[in-house]
């Protein structure tokens, strides 16, 4: 073998594998399509449970120094707050969500995986996967092969890995597109807090990053390619505060995608396995996404850690049927959240109603601050 567990994707998903089985003694090849680590980036949106999970690879105090920590979430109805889901009052070292933009995630989980030894091969695409009882060779662009006992496919929801295995990808695709930006503004929005906001034009989420940015995504019937201050002012101005407008100064980086809802019929095919965006997709209302993929990188990569030190094959199993229903739940929470955030005109006092006398209810504030925050997955 060239090595004992090759990876395909080195975003946040692969890197942390890596990580993972390189810390517990293992070599691993990890190889991306990209020549370099792209500097933008969807995810920004870092969990309490996330940072746990990251806690032990060495990686959560760089992040946790870099980010901005927000203790509490918000879904408002433009000023009027609908329901305030407190972190701060978790049972955990992280009671925040921390926000901290995908491009320094992959930094942070670079750097670590290299101080252990690791690196990146780039730019390497795979052209061809075959696996036998012994294990897995793949195929690359320029020729050369690589053969592992393992192999763990993190390239995304355009998964290589995934379509050549034969594993179906079940669901269907939001009508909506998403626009995304990353803005300076000034005015009623808070820094720190992250917010959802609902209104009858779809939904806008307000998140602070480090440097005194904000992240803004929203559901738009059609999003422009690159979204610039004209665009993101009006989207605000129709969906965010009224009380103290927020100004949009600038417009850093934007960008516009579809958003998916799927999740793959099996995480495992034999010695090839899924996890992140090549298993599971959905709607980035509640910052899910990034997380359930790391939670599954650090699960699987510590139940093929076992099995390379002897254990049995069938904690992969283990793994791929542990995972799936989480993927489940997260895709029908953020499927809750967008349906809640765009639903008709004539529906918006009735729901608007029904979640202010939720948000009362501090066992409801606690279990969906439970959800978000990932602890329920421990």
């Amino acid at each position: 073998m060239d090595s004992d567990v090759l990876i395909v994707g080195a975003g946040p998903v692969g890197l942390t594998a890596a990580i993972v089985l390189t810390q517990q003694g293992h070599t691993v090849t990890i190889v991306d399509a990209q020549a370099e680590s792209l500097n933008t980036s969807r995810a920004a949106v870092v969990h309490p449970r996330t940072l746990e999970l990251l806690k032990p690879y060495g990686v959560a105090s760089a992040m946790t120094a870099h980010g901005v920590h927000t203790p509490r979430f918000t879904i408002r109805d433009r000023d009027r707050v609908l329901v305030p889901v407190p972190f701060d009052g978790l049972d955990t070292p992280f009671p925040y969500t921390l926000m901290i933009s995908q491009a320094d995630t992959e930094a942070f989980l670079l750097a670590r995986l290299e101080e252990l030894g690791g690196k990146v091969l780039r730019p390497a695409t795979v052209t061809g996967i075959e696996q036998d009882a012994e294990g897995v060779t793949a195929t690359l662009d320029d020729g050369r092969r690589i053969r592992a006992a393992y192999l763990i496919g993190a390239d995304g929801m355009h998964s290589m890995v995934r379509e050549s295995a034969g594993i179906a990808f079940d669901g269907g695709a939001y009508a909506e597109s998403f626009a995304l930006a990353d803005v300076r503004l000034s005015g009623g929005v808070p820094q720190n807090e992250v917010i959802l906001y609902f209104s009858p034009a779809g939904l806008v989420v307000v998140a602070p990053l480090p440097g005194g940015s904000y992240r803004i995504v929203a559901t738009v019937e059609e999003a422009p390619q690159r979204p610039d201050v004209a665009f993101v002012q009006q989207l605000l101005d129709e969906r965010g505060p009224e009380a103290e407008p927020a100004v949009v100064h600038e417009v850093i980086w934007g960008s516009r995608f579809r958003v998916h809802h799927r999740i793959a019929v099996s995480y495992r095919k034999d010695r090839i396995l899924l996890a992140g965006d090549a298993a599971h997709v959905h709607s980035p209302a509640g910052g899910q996404g990034m997380n359930l993929g790391i939670d599954d990188a650090v699960t699987l990569g510590e139940a093929l850690s076992r099995v390379l030190r002897g254990a049995s094959p069938d904690l992969l199993d283990g793994y791929a049927t542990g995972q799936r229903p989480q993927a489940e739940k997260v895709v029908a929470l953020a499927g809750t959240l967008t349906a809640l955030a765009t639903a008709a005109s004539g529906k918006r006092l009735l729901r608007n109603l029904v979640l202010r006398l939720a948000g009362k209810i501090p066992a409801v504030r606690h279990r969906l601050a439970w959800q978000l925050s990932g602890l329920n997955r421990r």
